[in-house]
Order: structure tokens, then C-alpha cells, then sequence
């Protein structure tokens, strides 16, 4: 087994304050269904499942991937480079080991991809279980072309009726009878961004695309409010503390929340960490946030360019303690260009062991990483976070069947304690299962739930 690598070795000493990084030693993948991959004669890793979106030929990315309130996962086929694309809802069989798609959303929504108008192309973070009910609310956003152009600009076709898109349609789905109970235009003429559910009050909040406002949805009422404009740059997510406070980010860098007791948005005068090499804070806006086990902490990472790992404790006041835990992808000489699609992190999710797994791209780089292992020019690291020490472990590489696999959308644990990630930029576009070990899963390991995309 090799030995312990120190993190200034590997990142130039942008990596986590008190961690570790782990090589493990050789184990070969177990062939099985659901195109099983994994292993190799590189180090240890957790073998990984591919389920590619055979039922919907057209799909291109897939934005959401969600546990729902049945402790299933539930993915977004989204299709939104096709003209008249539409975004088709899958779900994990694990009886089959294969994808159901449960529906196509146009046709539940009354908004048919062939209508001219710009389309229902895909679900982006926004998911949003409730527990109580087993409704998973989903709301749609925009980019997909009209059936007979190439692109869409929604700003180009704002005031053009048979174009602009109707609106980012809300939809209730009962996962206990698999049937959809209602639907509404939640957000007119603009795309949800994200969502979150407060189930106690009853409330969806939204951030919409592309004019970036704050928009509060009551789900008993069916009623929509605009509690105003955040900036110009979409944070990637909301997340909730225990004061129903509602958080987020400016295009600056600053936290941003909303406080229902005084109904304002307050802003933080305070810059998140980033890298101080290239970046003042601008555009470093939330992408992925995910809830410790003990409800008193959030692990978050930024976007876009060199993303940053943080730990942020959201019921201090007057503003949180946000704790900077380095850089989660490679050093890299920031006189060279790096596409930000290439330089990603996303799918942060805790898992039955109580740890922190996300996946982290990494790629052939003239001055620190002249070669990579799988032969790729770029690869999605699965890692794991101890929350208490800081320590992390390279557990798997996500292993596509043709394209390299880096861009992960989002991460989710189903009621069994398997690991789930979606994936952007591959061909054919799908969403991978990483098998952790019996001793790191646990039933119902998705408790207590994710509320937000």
C-alpha cells in the first residue's frame, strides 16, 4: 500500500487545512448489470455502475439528480441542445438495476416541445422533496430552441408571444402513486435556477434565470411573490439553516439570505473565500451545498473558475463562521487557460458513514499532472471527506463508457446508502452509481433528506 502523499506535494498548498491525501492499493472491477465498471491495476477504488438515457435518445445533460421523499433517485434527462428538446423524468430500479422514465414533462405541463416556443428542456437543481406528503416538486428551466431555430435567447424573444418561453413550470408528483397531482407556471417567461422546500411553512423558493430574482412560492395557496433581484450571476443553490433563514450568493462572492421574519434580503459584507491568485470574489457564487449529519453546518463549493471547499455555520450571527478548506481541483499555472468546464467540482452528498463525497475533475496538465492514469485528458475524482478531521481519500474515478466524465452535476444517497452522481458533457449522457462498501451504507442512509436541488 502507498504511503500517506502530503497535500503541498500534490496542490502547492491549496488544499485542506489538516488533511490528507490517501493512495490505496489495487482492486479489480466486479462485471454485473447496469454496465458495471471499474477497477483497473491503478489504486483502490470503489467500483462505479453506468445508466446511460436509452429512453430518451435526445437527452444531452442531466442538471438534476435527487433522492426523493420514497428514498429513491429520481435524474432529469434533459435535452436542451435539440431544437424542440424536453426534459424526461427517470428513476433508479433498483429491483432492475436499470432507469424507469416515469414521464415526459411537456405533456404533463401542457407545453408541447413541438409549439414553436422556446421549451420544458430540462429540470436544473431543482428537485425538492416533501417528506410528509411524498410530493417531489420539480420546477423546469430554460435554453432549449423552439422546434425550428438553432438557439435560444431569452432576452432576444422576451416580448415575442409564439416565441419566449411560457414560464418555468412547477409540477407536484406524488411518488407514492406515481401520478402528477398539479402543476403551475411558477416563474413567467424565466427559468428556475434552483429550488428549496420549506415543508414546516409550506414555502418554495426559487432563484430565477435569467434576471436572477428571489422568488417565493406558496405551495398550499399556489401563489408566487418576487422578493426582489439578487444580481446578475445565478448562484448554483439555496440551502435552509434552523431558523428557516434562506441562504445563497451575489455575484460577488457575498453571502445573501432571507430572513421571513423580515421578509428583506440581507447581504453579507463579507467576501467568501477564493483563490487570491486570480479571483476577487467575482462569479465565485455557490454551486453545490450539502447539510453535515448534525444539522449545525453546511459544506459548500463555489463556481466557476479553481473551485473552493468551505465550511459554513449558518445559525451564528450576526453573520456565520465560514471556515476555508482549499481548493478541491489541481494547482495549475493561472497564466494558462483552463476551460471552467474542465475545472469543476460538484455532487457533494453525505452518505451512511456520516462522510462527505464529491467529485472533483482532474486533468492532464503540463506543469502538475503530465499524466493521468485512465488515459483520459481529463477525469471525475470521487473523494471522501472526514468532517471531523479534514482528511480525504480519492475513492473511485468515474469511468464513462467513451467520454471522460468530470462535469458532475449533483450527488444523492438512496434509502439503501448507494451513491448516485449526474453527469454533464458526456455522450451518451446518463448518471453513475458508486458501490461503497457494505460497512459505509446503512438503510435509509438518505435521512435526514436533502430539501434542496
Amino acid at each position: 500500500m502507498a504511503g500517506k502523499m502530503k497535500r503541498r506535494d500534490f496542490l502547492k498548498g491549496g488544499a485542506l487545512a489538516a488533511g490528507t491525501w490517501l493512495a490505496l492499493p489495487a482492486m479489480a472491477g466486479t462485471p454485473g448489470t447496469g454496465e458495471q465498471t471499474g477497477g483497473g491495476g491503478g489504486p483502490r477504488r470503489y467500483r462505479n455502475s453506468w445508466y446511460p438515457f436509452t429512453g430518451h435518445p435526445d437527452a444531452d445533460t442531466c442538471w438534476s439528480l435527487s433522492t426523493g421523499p420514497d428514498g429513491r433517485i429520481y435524474a432529469a434527462a434533459c435535452a436542451e441542445s435539440v431544437p424542440g428538446g424536453v426534459v424526461k423524468v427517470a428513476r433508479y430500479n433498483e429491483e432492475k438495476d436499470t432507469l424507469d422514465y416515469l414521464f415526459a414533462l411537456d405533456e404533463m405541463v401542457e407545453d408541447p416541445g413541438d409549439s414553436g416556443r422556446a421549451t420544458q428542456c430540462k429540470i436544473h437543481y431543482s428537485f425538492a422533496p416533501s417528506m410528509a406528503d411524498g410530493v417531489l416538486y420539480m420546477a423546469t428551466h430554460l435554453s432549449g430552441p423552439p422546434i425550428d431555430q438553432p438557439a435560444y435567447s431569452p432576452w432576444r424573444s422576451w416580448h415575442d408571444p409564439e416565441r419566449c418561453f411560457r414560464g418555468s413550470a412547477l409540477l407536484a408528483f406524488d411518488t407514492r402513486t406515481d401520478e402528477v397531482l398539479w402543476w403551475d407556471t411558477m416563474i413567467p417567461k424565466e427559468g428556475c435556477r434552483c429550488l428549496l422546500h420549506d415543508e414546516e411553512r409550506h414555502l418554495l423558493y426559487a432563484l430565477s434565470y435569467p434576471r436572477d430574482h428571489f422568488i417565493i412560492y406558496d405551495t398550499r395557496k399556489r401563489t408566487r411573490r418576487d422578493a426582489g433581484r439578487i444580481g446578475s450571476i445565478n448562484a448554483q443553490t439555496l440551502f435552509l439553516d434552523r431558523k428557516h433563514r434562506v441562504w445563497t450568493t451575489d455575484d460577488y462572492g457575498r453571502l445573501v439570505r432571507y430572513d421571513p421574519e423580515t421578509d428583506r434580503l440581507e447581504r453579507s459584507p463579507f467576501v467568501l473565500p477564493h483563490n487570491p491568485q486570480f479571483q476577487t470574489g467575482w462569479h465565485s457564487v455557490f454551486y453545490d451545498v450539502a447539510a453535515a449529519p448534525d444539522g449545525e453546518s453546511v459544506f459548500a463549493v463555489t463556481w466557476i473558475a479553481h473551485p473552493r471547499l468551505m465550511r459554513i455555520w449558518p445559525n451564528e450571527s450576526p453573520w456565520p463562521r465560514v471556515e476555508d478548506l482549499g481548493a478541491v481541483t489541481q494547482d495549475r499555472d493561472p497564466s494558462i487557460p483552463v476551460d471552467t468546464f474542465t475545472d469543476h467540482c460538484g455532487g457533494l452528498a453525505f452518505a451512511g458513514d456520516g462522510q462527505l463525497y464529491y467529485v472533483a475533475s482532474r486533468w492532464r496538465d503540463p506543469v502538475y499532472q503530465p499524466k493521468l492514469e485512465s488515459g483520459h485528458p481529463r477525469e471525475g475524482v470521487v473523494w471522501r471527506l472526514d468532517p471531523k478531521t479534514l482528511e480525504r481519500t480519492e475513492v473511485a474515478i468515474l469511468e464513462h463508457p467513451t467520454d471522460p466524465a468530470q462535469y458532475v452535476s449533483r450527488g444523492a444517497v438512496d434509502h439503501n446508502g448507494n451513491l448516485f452522481f449526474g453527469v454533464v458533457g458526456t455522450k451518451p449522457v446518463g448518471i453513475f452509481q458508486v458501490h461503497l462498501p457494505a460497512s459505509r451504507r446503512k438503510k435509509n442512509a438518505h435521512l435526514p433528506i436533502r430539501i434542496w436541488g
